[in-house]
């Protein structure tokens, strides 16, 4: 069971490099809730593959970062009907 997380994990992680997914993304590519998502890639897979956590949690930060922005380009979009 424990090396089915650390795969999952692992695979997540790749998948949100190499496309720049966002949590939600991945979760929806995987079929799987956020919050899982967020504790494979914040909680699991730092003692597994340290190195591959410190790549996928740049691009956590820098989602953090730009989610103000995103919010506010979809609410343009709903009021503006696009």
């Amino acid at each position: 069971m424990k090396q089915n997380l650390e795969k999952r994990a692992c695979d997540l992680a790749v998948y949100m490099i190499e496309t720049g997914a966002t949590v939600r993304a991945a979760a929806r590519h995987f079929g799987i809730s956020k919050s899982t998502v967020h504790k494979d890639l914040t909680q699991r897979l730092e003692p597994y593959n340290h190195g591959l956590y410190l790549q996928v949690r740049e691009i956590l930060d820098e989602n953090k970062r730009e989610r103000h922005i995103r919010g506010g380009m979809a609410t343009r979009r709903k009021y503006k009907g696009e």
